[in-house]
């Protein structure tokens, strides 16, 4: 079992900054697939940025196309805490953000979508972030 708690949103303006966290409990953090979505109001869930284990015993990133270049997902495995660095922030990326978990072995295909929010068990309770405009 994994809890995921977010931190780090807020109100700034467009143009502006923000870095959300997501610190997980339990062990083996480094074993788990972690995603970042977001809901905006009236809009349904959406993937944002993923960081997950692939060939060549590393992580690789994965993000939406609109955040690609201004969004940065990181992970430090000692800390349990998995980033979501956001710079040039538009009034279009208003929403709560939602941390997620995976972990690697579980997934139901050989192939999963890690831009899918049913590929991911755990979830956090999320934290918002408003862009001014």
């Amino acid at each position: 079992q994994v809890q995921l708690v977010e931190s780090g949103g807020g109100l700034v303006q467009a143009g502006g900054s923000l870095r959300l966290s997501c610190a997980a409990s339990g062990r083996s953090f480094s074993n788990y697939d972690m995603g970042w979505f977001r809901q905006a109001p009236g809009k349904e869930r959406e993937f944002a940025a993923a960081t997950r284990w692939g060939v060549g015993n590393t992580y690789y990133a994965d993000y939406k196309d609109s955040v690609k270049g201004r969004f940065t997902i990181s992970r430090d495995n000692a800390k349990n805490t998995v980033y979501l660095q956001m710079n040039s922030l538009k009034p279009e990326d208003t929403a709560v953000y939602y941390c997620a978990a995976r972990r690697r072995g579980t997934y139901s295909s050989s192939n999963p979508d890690y831009t899918a929010a049913r590929e991911y068990d755990y979830w956090g309770q999320g934290t918002q972030v408003t862009v001014s405009s």
